[in-house]
């Protein structure tokens, strides 16, 4: 794996206020630890940095620090942490881990699909289930890949690709159980459809035009019942004539 130079300073850390004068001289607070050293506190070049992490090696990418004023006994390091601030997401600061290129490493290596829109899993409504995204696996710096491909085009529903179906290259081991699955894809999730409750009477449809409320125009008045006193006139009307027997 090619390596990526970067140019450092020695920094003496001082809290919070310090780091914020690092970043706004376009540079990153940093720590460099590993291999027998004691922690130092550097910085970096913000946009050297994220140069390297955007190479296809990506936070794997081996970086050789070359450190003003500093002699380091090995001076290839690898990024072990980088912090990223919770509220706008750039970095706040990055560890440095030192390494040597004769001693293996445990590195996490990106998961590839490939032509996954071609499976007959996929078009048939399947649904993708990514389980490891990243492949943890041990191996020298130097023999760092980029990344894990998995050829998914003949992959159909209810099929799977476990670790032991993985293609490594050689000098290579997963750390993962061999029957872990990476990746699987599964039937089209079934709609559920909730049955009609029993006892729940279906509401009584009324046809418009077949009864009519009571008390609207043209609707027959209830009878009043025996003995009661007719009703008192209401004002601006004319109470009802009495019948022929004076009531």
């Amino acid at each position: 794996m090619q390596t990526f130079e970067l140019q450092a300073k020695a920094r003496i850390p001082h809290g919070t206020r310090k780091a914020r004068g690092v970043r706004r001289n376009e540079m990153f607070p940093a720590v460099v630890y590993g291999h027998g050293m004691k922690p130092l506190a550097i910085e970096v070049p913000d946009r050297a940095f994220l140069k390297a992490i955007h190479t296809k090696a990506g936070a794997n990418v081996l970086i050789t620090l070359q450190i003003e004023g500093v002699q380091l006994k090995e001076s290839t390091c690898r990024v072990k942490a980088i912090q990223n601030n919770p509220i706008t997401d750039k970095i706040d600061h990055i560890d440095f881990m030192v390494i040597s290129l004769t001693e293996k490493i445990t590195v996490k290596v990106p998961v590839v699909l490939l032509h996954i829109e071609e499976a007959p899993g996929i078009k048939e409504g399947g649904s993708l289930d990514l389980v490891h995204r990243e492949i943890e696996v041990e191996c020298l710096p130097t023999q760092i890949p980029e990344k894990i491909e998995i050829e998914t085009k003949a992959m159909k529903i209810n099929d799977a690709v476990h670790v032991k179906d993985l293609t490594l290259p050689q000098g290579i081991v997963c750390l993962l159980s061999p029957e872990d699955v990476v990746l699987a894809i599964h039937p089209p999730r079934e709609e559920e459809v909730k049955p009609a409750e029993e006892g729940v009477a279906e509401p009584e449809v009324m046809e418009k035009g077949k009864k009519d409320k009571e008390g609207e125009e043209g609707a027959p008045a209830k009878a009043a019942p025996a003995g009661a006193k007719p009703a008192a006139p209401v004002a601006g009307k004319p109470a009802a004539a009495p019948g022929k027997d004076g009531k």
